[in-house]
């Protein structure tokens, strides 16, 4: 399966912030949107990515005034990202590899979809049990002696 499928089946909602924005509006648009991620747009660009990671890093550094810190100064920069036509065992090596739970998805310089570890999750699972049920519909209609029986 490919990046592309988990992106169509998921849908395509992307979630993003600017740059100059604030920590405390970053975590309004998470949890009113329950994400784990704000893509990072500045003049129609990515520029990096906004996990609960890196917000939780920020508040505690930040103490009291937590909120008030700008995103470009807490987000990710150059994120790693995935193209939409890499097989999902290249996605997920990917992912472990650099340490991420989102992956931004990119054709060119066109965003298409953040890929979280939970969708791929979703789609590995997904996939197999179609793949079990094809299997079992296919054992199920093979001839008696062929069964064994």
């Amino acid at each position: 399966m490919q990046v592309r499928k988990i992106l169509e089946i998921k849908g395509q909602a992307l979630f993003t912030i600017a740059p100059n924005q604030t920590l405390a509006d970053a975590v309004t648009t998470m949890t009113e949107h329950d994400v784990g991620s704000l893509v990072v747009f500045d003049a129609g660009h990515m520029v990096g990515m906004l996990t609960f990671r890196e917000v939780l890093k920020a508040v505690k550094r930040g103490g009291a005034a937590w909120g008030e810190q700008q995103v470009s100064g807490i987000m990710v920069r150059d994120p790693v990202v995935s193209a939409p036509d890499i097989e999902v065992e290249d996605l997920r090596r990917i992912m472990v590899t650099h340490h991420m739970r989102y992956l931004p998805v990119m054709d060119r310089s066109l965003l298409l979809g953040v890929i979280s570890f939970h969708d791929v999750a979703r789609a590995v699972l997904d996939e197999q049990s179609f793949e079990n049920r094809m299997l079992k519909a296919y054992i199920h209609d093979l001839p008696a002696e062929a069964n064994g029986g």
